[in-house]
């Protein structure tokens, strides 16, 4: 999980070419989330009990956090569309009240496409040749 997050944040921070697998756009997203929840507690920790000033920097550690994780996970979410075989701007579709939403939730949840589409080859073939290629290399 940590790695995931780890690689949009470094490597693919705005990223927005290739396919990502859903477990690299879960594994991310649930990290995002237990760390901005772990500051949002925290926040409220240091409200209740009366330690303004603690409080007050710990948000402002959470706005940064939260802008500087604004393009890695608009980027691992289009690459997770590419996945399915959508176009990027398909995640616009969120804005249409309600049954937009739930669509992009099924798209995210949804199955790659097997083998290559036209926005690369399937990740999901890639790790598992990668896994190979590691077992075969232990196994020597």
């Amino acid at each position: 999980m940590f790695d995931y997050w780890k690689k949009a944040l470094t490597k693919d921070y705005a990223n927005f070419n290739g396919r990502a697998r859903r477990s690299e756009y879960w594994y991310y997203t649930l990290m995002n989330f237990i760390i901005l929840i772990g500051l949002q507690i925290l926040i409220g920790l240091c409200a209740v009990g009366n330690l303004g000033v603690v409080s007050m920097i710990l948000g402002i550690v959470y706005l940064i956090y939260a802008l500087a994780t604004l393009v890695p996970s608009l980027a691992v979410a289009v690459r997770r569309l590419h996945d399915t075989g959508k176009s990027g701007w398909f995640f616009l579709i969120a804005l249409i009240p309600l049954i937009g939403s739930i669509w992009l939730l099924v798209l995210f949840c949804t199955d790659g496409d097997q083998g290559g589409n036209a926005y690369g080859s399937d990740p999901k073939n890639q790790s598992s040749m990668n896994d190979d290629a590691l077992d075969s290399h232990l196994a020597n």
